[in-house]
């Protein structure tokens, strides 16, 4: 374990970090870019020895071996599982077989999954805990909450009453390899959208959990141990989970095929700039599609900037308009610029993804650009401009 993986994983004397430090993924899930990320997992030591959650196969040897440094020749009595995908639970069945008195913990439904995704029948040493239920370790004693569809149905999430920690699973979780060791906020919010935004009601019910318990220490399973920054997180989480835009601002991505609807969009962005907004453009040929995701949820209102291809709207941006729909985007408002040389069709497919979102609100006017952006458009963007404000 390199010294700047402990440092942001360091919990206690008796609660240590087991995890792996990916340095060299860059697709996550097979379709987020990142630079890198970790598949935390944590043992705690105490008369029973517990080990919090497993690691993606691609830290299998590294995961045994912290396991082989941490406990020596001492066996786990239990390993608790929070989360069943496989960036998490892929090793469950490997450490089972290698501790054979080792009993698994979790919920009823994380049971059921584990003949989905092993062969051998762990059935007889799983025990399944209820919402609110205590285990005795000796000194430490872990209490358990159920967290449905934060992000899967069968997860929990685990406080130790003794230290105060909060074993959060997917929740509070950051793209990026721990050594990277930088300003963790940006790789949370992406993480946040993309990975558990849909589900912002049942994070809020999970934030009203967390509310009633005294933490210390927040350890997710994704990115770095939170201890002096949690109210930080947790203000952050709620305020994502409502839907709730983080900052004002526009957020103007586009998809241009030969530059004109660019072009156009770059000017107005000058143009909004220059009366006191702020601006965030993206061309989304250029940038992956959970980045825009991520800024369209963070700013209070968008303006979308489309050519029609094929009488339907330029791909990029469609799928950009399929990932919002599917994530529940909601509470905002949106402009629209649709660029077409005979027969203009973008705007009219890019509102009917909107009109089947929630509480957006589309300002007038939607502008059509024949080609390129022309002197005699300038009225139109001014009125835009005006009803974005």
């Amino acid at each position: 374990m390199k010294e700047i993986v402990k440092k942001r994983t360091e919990i206690s004397d008796s609660i240590k970090y087991a995890g792996f430090d990916d340095t060299e993924l860059r697709i996550f899930e097979s379709q987020y870019p990142v630079e890198g990320i970790s598949y935390n997992s944590y043992v705690i030591l105490d008369e029973k020895i517990c080990i919090m959650d497993t690691v993606d196969p691609r830290g299998t040897e590294a995961f045994f071996e912290n396991l082989k440094e941490l406990l020596g020749e001492k066996k786990p009595s239990y390993l608790v599982i929070d989360h069943m995908e496989p960036d998490h639970a892929a090793n469950i069945e490997k450490l089972a077989l290698l501790y054979p008195d080792m009993e698994l913990v979790g919920t009823a439904a994380a049971g059921k999954m584990l003949s989905q995704f092993f062969e051998t029948n762990l059935q007889g040493r799983f025990r399944a805990v209820k919402e609110g239920e205590t285990l005795s370790l000796g000194n430490h004693t872990l209490q358990f909450f159920t967290a449905p569809m934060v992000h899967w149905p069968e997860v929990m999430v685990t406080y130790e009453q003794t230290e105060k920690v909060l074993f959060s699973a997917d929740a509070f979780g950051t793209f990026g390899a721990l050594e990277n060791d930088e300003e963790w906020i940006a790789d949370s919010s992406h993480y946040y959208f993309n990975i558990v935004g849909k589900y912002g009601p049942q994070v809020q019910a999970l934030l009203k959990k967390a509310a009633g318990l005294d933490i210390s220490v927040i350890a997710p399973l994704h990115g770095p141990v939170h201890k002096d920054d949690i109210a930080f997180i947790v203000d952050k989480y709620d305020t994502w989970s409502s839907y709730i835009p983080d900052r004002k601002g526009i957020f103007m991505p586009y998809a241009s095929i030969h530059g004109n609807t660019k072009k156009a969009v770059l000017e107005f962005a000058k143009e909004l700039e220059k009366a006191g907004e702020t601006v965030v453009t993206m061309d989304l040929t250029e940038e992956d599609v959970s980045e825009a995701v991520e800024q369209a949820f963070l700013y209070d209102r968008m303006i979308l900037a489309s050519s029609t291809y094929d009488l339907e709207i330029f791909p990029p941006m469609n799928d950009l308009l399929h990932h919002l729909k599917i994530k529940n985007f909601k509470n905002r408002k949106v402009g629209i610029i649709e660029n077409g040389s005979w027969a203009p069709m973008a705007a009219k497919k890019m509102r009917e993804y909107l009109d089947a979102m929630e509480n957006i609100t589309i300002a007038e006017p939607v502008i059509t650009i024949r080609s390129a952006r022309k002197p005699s458009d300038g009225e139109s963007f001014k009125a835009l401009a005006e009803a974005m404000r």
